[in-house]
């Protein structure tokens, strides 16, 4: 009992960075479109200003989406079938544990802020355990340029890092890679 006491905050603090380090993905469609019909894309500079993140972290997002489109044989055009537009919401979420096993808490606020902190009732020692932790949801959306309607959806929830600018651009892509995964969505 002993040796597993002493090894749980151990196997806490990897669960946690394990956890911290998932990209939750979902994607919506319409059942309507024939997806084999998009070709071309461009994007929608008017839905992409509104997104609520710095100019860099923008153009990183954009240059992962249209990596991942590319990757499935579509090609940027002038004149396109479908319009590419993101958005961005973060999430606040406070987890309280009551137990004897504090630690610190990981966090991430919005596309801008990440790190490890301590705060009150944290720490070794026993005590309430508060986590405060900031999501951050990217959702992509594909639009039908002759209809003007949403064919698809995907969005991507997750903590990002932006201590280091390369673990950060990774992380990007990651979220982008693992959200586009599901496009075009399955036949069936």
């Amino acid at each position: 009992m002993k040796k597993l006491l002493k090894f749980t905050p151990i196997l806490m603090f990897a669960i946690l960075l394990s956890s911290c380090s998932s990209v939750r993905v979902a994607a919506d469609y319409d059942r309507e479109a024939n997806f084999d019909d998009y070709k071309t894309f461009a994007f929608f500079k008017p839905g992409i200003d509104k997104a609520e993140i710095n100019d860099i972290d923008k153009r990183r997002i954009l240059r992962a989406i249209e990596a991942e489109l590319m990757a499935k044989g579509m090609t940027k055009s002038e004149n396109p079938d479908m319009l590419v537009s993101i958005f961005t919401k973060s999430n606040q979420r406070v987890d309280i544990y009551n137990n004897a096993w504090g630690a610190g808490a990981w966090g991430w606020g919005g596309f801008n802020r990440w790190g490890w902190g301590w705060g009150p009732g944290l720490g070794w020692g026993g005590g309430n355990q508060v986590s405060t932790k900031t999501e951050g949801v990217l959702y992509i959306d594909l639009v039908d340029t002759s209809k003007k309607e949403l064919i698809w959806q995907g969005s991507g929830t997750g903590y990002l890092v932006t201590k280091n600018v390369e673990k950060k651009e990774a992380r990007i892509k990651e979220f982008v890679a693992k959200t586009m995964v599901q496009f075009p969505p399955e036949k069936g």
